[in-house]
Parts: structure tokens; sequence; C-alpha cells
């Protein structure tokens, strides 16, 4: 992948070393925005790196500044932001948003961080400077995994990234809570990647990072789950459909056996703690988990051995499991460590969430007109289109029928259609969203002719 970098080294380093821990009564804050302008920035820089095979600078420079457990506290907080604010700020009757922008970018922060995490974390250093707050991560992971199995099969909405209108409309509040549910998915599976890497580096974190995955949340029955409902998996109208690369694709019938990127994840994360001395060492299996497991002997067909040929090796596992009686419970007095960023910031916050989301009413997300464009221009330049095309996978679906598109909206450069009937059909929806964007792009590139580059 070519193309000019988001970020020279020094600026890179510079964002890096600023990023902090924000209040949860400061999310949304200017100073909260400029970082996540920030994180956006490092994640897209990282994607490029990774999938260029280039030396992978935002990684080493998150090591060498220690500041990937902020990054974890960040994640942690904006989720319990959507889970204790953001719906007693919708129901705040005084609430009318002149846009939603602001409140999506808060939504959409957890998901760029997970993303970076994602691209970051397949490194057994990375892993490693995770220091006390991995157990927080897992804890996170298995919340989102646990969400993920309980809407299998409950239909999963398109996670095609549309921006909330850049205006007030009636529904506008009701249309960001559609889109914070439909980033959740994309959380979901960037989870289950995350959850996989912390188990191929088992025997070099804490004790406590084994106990919690198989003991406290029983991750193995949680990953059978998944696999029985497979959830990036559908059919809609007829037409088998898999989640791949941030995007549901059609799968022809001659590929309908091929191993996704999520199967495989599964099947290495089950590989790992079932296989790996430490993790045997560690499982307390009964009956139930054991009948549990003994499901997997079903799915370990040859044409899926053949695709990772590892997992005869836990067909081994399962066949031998399947006539054994399970082990008693292992005994031993164990000094377990605990999780706590989740913890601390509900303590500190408990009771006060109404007050919360009235001073950020008043504050973060009630801007004037003049801030609304404000925000609007910067995000311009953070989501340099050129940059954003080398990024997506597959072509780009049209803004109005969701199909392959080829024709780019030429004022904001934001959207696409497959042909100018539905440009014209979802004009009136996007004509607000197109005005804001496309004037803020207006005023970037006046200002890049007297400007440097990241003012």
């Amino acid at each position: 992948m070519d193309g000019a970098p988001v970020l020279l080294h020094g600026e890179a380093e510079g964002m890096i070393q600023g990023l902090q821990t924000f209040p949860l009564r400061d999310t949304g804050s200017g100073g909260w925005f400029k970082q996540h302008e920030y994180i956006e920035k490092l994640n897209m820089q990282a994607i490029l790196n990774a999938s260029a095979g280039q030396e992978e600078i935002i990684k080493d420079l998150l090591l060498t500044h220690g500041k990937i457990p902020t990054l974890i506290r960040q994640l942690i907080s904006v989720e319990i932001w959507k889970l204790k604010v953001f719906p007693v700020l919708c129901q705040l009757q005084d609430f009318q948003p002149r846009s939603t922008f602001p409140l999506y970018m808060v939504i959409h922060h957890e998901a760029t961080v997970i993303n970076l995490l994602e691209t970051i974390f397949y490194h057994k250093e990375v892993c490693e400077s995770t220091e006390d707050v991995v157990l927080d991560l897992i804890d996170y992971c298995h919340r989102k995994l646990i969400m993920l199995v309980s809407r299998s099969g409950a239909g999963i909405p398109s996670q095609d990234r549309v921006l909330p209108s850049a205006a007030n409309e009636t529904s506008s509040l009701e249309e960001l809570k559609q889109q914070a549910e439909a980033l959740e998915f994309d959380i979901a599976v960037k989870c289950l990647s995350v959850l996989r890497y912390i188990t191929d580096h088992t025997d070099s974190l804490p004790l406590s990072v084994t106990t919690r995955l198989l003991n406290t949340h029983n991750v193995p029955c949680i990953l059978v789950e998944l696999l029985h409902n497979c959830p990036w998996s559908r059919r809609i109208r007829g037409q088998l459909q898999k989640y791949e690369s941030g995007r549901w694709v059609p799968v022809p019938a001659e590929d309908q056996q091929k191993m996704t990127k999520l199967d495989g994840q599964v099947w290495i994360s089950l590989y790992n703690l079932l296989l790996k001395p430490e993790c045997q060492e560690k499982y307390n299996i009964n009956n139930f988990i054991k009948g549990q497991l003994v499901k997997l002997r079903s799915f370990l067909t040859e044409v899926l051995v053949d695709q990772l040929p590892n997992l005869v090796e836990l067909q081994r596992f399962l066949s031998h499991l399947s006539v054994s009686e399970p082990a008693p419970p292992k005994k031993g007095l164990i000094l377990e460590q605990v999780p706590e960023v989740w913890d601390a910031i509900i303590r500190e916050n408990s009771g006060k969430w109404k007050a919360i989301a009235k001073h950020q009413v008043k504050t973060a997300f009630s801007p004037s007109e003049e801030d609304l464009h404000y925000q609007a221009q910067r995000w311009a330049q953070t989501y340099n289109m050129d940059v954003m095309e080398t990024l997506v996978p597959d072509k780009p679906k049209c803004g109005s029928c969701g199909a392959e598109a080829s024709k780019r909206c030429s004022r904001c450069q934001g959207e696409w259609y497959c042909d100018r009937q539905c440009q014209v059909k979802h004009w009136e929806k996007h004509k607000k969203t197109c005005d804001l964007i496309s004037d803020a792009m207006k005023k970037v590139k006046e200002e890049s002719k007297t400007e440097p580059r990241f003012s």
C-alpha cells in the first residue's frame, strides 16, 4: 500500500507523548476532542504501516512512552459513558442538539481505540506493556463477546458507516442510537482479535491473566457458542454473506466452507487456551465444560483442518477429553490481581450520571454554528479522503441503495453513489451534511496555503 504518510515521526511522537486520561465529566470537552483527533490520525498511520509491512512507528512510540495502559483506560471510560451517561442525555427534555456530530465522535471514539489496539496487539511486547490493566482489557473483551453471543441470530445491522446529519432533525438522536448499535458489532469482532493476541502470549503475562480467561470468564465455552451461532455469517434473501474487513460481503458457493479471519481467530484462541501447558494447568474442566468443549468435534471437518493444520492437535485433545473423566478441581492458595479501571470510574461517578449529562449538554454537545463549522473543518483535516481510500479494502458502497459505487459526490467527496438516480434520491438527506463538510474543506484548502499541515 503506497501513499503519503498521515503523520511524520515527530508529529506522531508529540501526539503520543500528550495522551492522557480524562475524567468522565470531561468527555467531549475541547481537550478531549483534540486527543480524539490525534488518536484517529495515529490509528490511520498504524494501519497504513502494518498493511504495507513498514516499520510500525506508532506501536514503537506507544511502547516507548508507556501509553498502552492510557489507551485501555480511555476505552473503558467511553464504554461507561455510553452505558451510563448517553442514555440519560438522550432523555433530557431540554436537549435539542443543533447537530449530533459531536456526540457521534464520542461514540465512534471507542471503535477507533479498539481498532488501534487490534492493529498493534499482535506484538508480544505490546501485550506485556499493558501492566495491571490487561485484566481490565480482558474484562472489556469478555463483555463484548457476551454481547456478540446474545445478539447471534437476532439480525445484525449493516455496518456501512454513515455520518450523522449536520443539522437538527426530529429523529437525529434515534438515528444516533442506531449508529451506536451498529458500531457495537464492529467493536466486538475487533475484541475477538485482541483477545486472541492475548492468548498467544499467556506464557509471558501474569498468572492472573490465565485464571481470568479460563476460570473467571470461561472464555473457551463462550468461543464454542460463537462458533455455534456464527454471528459474522448471515443469509439475506437466500444469499450467504460473511463479515470481513468491516463489511458484509456475499460469498460464492465455492467459497462457503472457506475459513474467514474471524473463524480463524476463534480456533486459534481455543487452541491456545486448551493446549498451552500453562492453560491446561489452570483450567478446571467439570462435566458441564467437558460437554460444551466436546461439541467442537462436529466443527472439526477435514476441510477445516486442511486450512488450519494445527487443529489436528486440538482434535486429539477433544477425542481424549470425550472418553475421560474430568479431573478434580485444582487447589492451591493463589493471590490474584483484580481489575481496577472499571470499578474506579464507577465509584468516582456513581450517582452523578444525570449531573454529568446536564453539564455536557451545556458545554460539549450544544456547539454554536461557528463551533460546528470549526469541528467539521477539523474533521475534514483528520479524515483526509485520499488516505481513507487506502484504508478501505473493498470498493465503496452507494449511500442510497448500498450497491457497489463508482461515482463520488463532487462537493464533499465523502459520499458515493452507483448512478445519478440514487444521488438525486439521497440528496435531501445528504444535503445538510454535504454543505457543512464542503464548506469546511474549502477553509482547509485556504488555510493550507499559509499554515503548516497540522496547526
